[in-house]
């Protein structure tokens, strides 16, 4: 059976890539950090007893802070396959805490990467890329647009980006970069956009809520399924030779036509409920992101399966379903 390291695990990526790779018959370990209140809710429905005889899900304490702990599994563990999910990965939060945005998502990379090379342990690392590196590059990007982050989030990702790419060249490591573009699902966080649209959708429309308040509504996205893009990632840790994709559906949409979308499946105008939030504007917008995947459909044989408005509507109805049992109606 081949064993699998996620970090980033409790996340919406780490619960999709963790049911993937079980029902593939992986044995996956996930990095958890320590806390006092519990965050595995989007693993709970896959977790399994540590007591049982052989239990094909496992979590170990450690940080991407901490070279020592990462260094420890890695050499205890000896994984057939690293996934690196793990950052702090809210763009404009990124602005608040720059520094603490680097040292986890650029540095925290570094880490993993040394554990690899000073364990000498054989496996293939997969680094989760980001479209943000890509800024105000025109579109469609594909993995020869020039980078340009406009975010301590881009500029963090970026260094990881190269410095994965750096290892594998240098030092021989199989180590592959997915440059995903935006992807959501009924378990994104409640503060990135389109969950915070499709939840004030659903308490709107119960009742529960009567304002949303957004930043820029023109910025454009390639918004996709993040269940899809796990299958992605899987898939180039499965080729014979590492290599870097974008992973992207090739359509752009505005907030705007997210709105109009989420409102609109539940009978509502938006216009009446959402106000602007200059607190939300980002102090260097990203405009346009718009992902050439032609390369991971050609290489892979992968392509996205769910559309804008398909997401859209799942998760408006997960939050409907989820707000619902909430209020008791």
């Amino acid at each position: 059976m081949k064993k699998a390291l996620i970090t980033g695990i409790t996340g919406q990526d780490g619960s999709y890539l963790a049911e993937l790779l079980l029902s593939k018959g992986y044995v996956v370990y996930g990095i958890i950090r320590r806390s006092s209140s519990f965050n595995t809710g989007r693993i709970d429905h896959i977790y399994q007893d540590p007591h049982e005889s052989r239990p094909t899900m496992r979590l170990v304490y450690g940080d991407l802070n901490d070279a020592s702990s990462l260094n420890k599994i890695i050499r205890m563990l000896e994984p057939d396959e690293i996934y690196n999910l793990g950052a702090q990965s809210h763009v404009r939060v990124s602005f608040d805490v720059p520094e603490y945005t680097g040292e986890v998502t650029a540095l925290g990379t570094i880490r993993l990467l040394e554990a690899i090379r000073e364990t000498g342990v054989k496996t293939k690392f997969y680094q989760a890329s980001s479209s943000e590196m890509f800024g105000n590059s025109p579109g469609p990007q594909n993995e020869q647009t020039s980078f340009q982050p406009r975010s301590p989030y881009a500029a963090a990702k970026l260094y990881a980006h190269w410095m994965t790419v750096n290892y594998r060249e240098g030092y021989g490591l199989f180590a592959c970069n997915g440059i995903l573009f935006n992807h959501e699902s009924p378990r994104r966080g409640e503060t990135f956009v389109s969950r915070k649209v499709t939840k004030a959708v659903a308490r709107i429309k119960l009742g529960l809520q009567d304002k949303l308040f957004l930043g820029n509504l023109e910025a454009k996205r390639d918004w996709g399924y993040a269940a899809d893009y796990m299958e992605a990632i899987w898939l180039m840790l499965q080729q014979p030779q590492p290599d870097d994709y974008v992973i992207a559906t090739g359509e752009t949409h505005s907030v705007r036509d997210l709105l109009d979308e989420a409102f609109g499946y539940v009978d509502l105008d938006w216009h009446k409920y959402v106000e602007i939030d200059a607190r939300y504007y980002r102090p260097t917008e990203v405009d346009l992101l718009l992902g050439d995947a032609s390369k991971a459909r050609k290489v892979l044989g992968w392509q996205p399966r769910v559309k804008f408005r398909d997401l859209v509507r799942m998760m408006v109805d997960a939050d409907l379903h989820a707000e619902s049992k909430t209020a008791g109606t």
